[in-house]
């Protein structure tokens, strides 16, 4: 089986000869880049809002390759504020159960000034 780009209409798809959010391969789906700016380009405020608006998009792509955000097995986390606590309670309102293996780490900037967190994931279809 080939390597494929996924995409959902509920994720904006940025331009092929940049990058892609999401490939999956033999059934293994990588996502990456997931920030909490939105489809239509506003960027809420905060550490939730933007942690929110990031688990909603892997849980659009999980879905869109066929599967669903508890088959997401590792993330890594980018924060430009250590505010952990609001990060969890995001979290735990996407994921149940066993929660996917995680990397927090603090960075100096993202992408856009605005930008509090990104996430990449990995994911196993029908792991959970």
């Amino acid at each position: 089986m080939k390597m494929q780009t996924v995409n959902s209409p509920k994720v904006k798809t940025p331009p092929a000869d940049i990058k892609s959010n999401c490939k999956i391969h033999n059934g293994q789906v990588f996502i990456a880049g997931m920030t909490g700016r939105k489809l239509d380009g506003s960027i809420p405020k905060g550490m939730y809002e933007q942690t929110c608006v990031v688990f909603q998009k892997i849980k659009d792509l999980m879905e869109a390759a066929g599967g669903k955000i508890d088959d997401v097995i590792q993330i890594n986390i980018f924060v430009t504020e250590m505010n952990v606590p609001d990060f969890w309670r995001a979290r735990r309102q996407f994921f149940s159960g066993d929660f996917p293996v995680s990397t927090f780490v603090q960075v100096a900037a993202l992408a856009d000034p605005e930008l509090v967190v990104e996430v990449n994931g990995i994911g196993f279809l029908d792991a959970s």
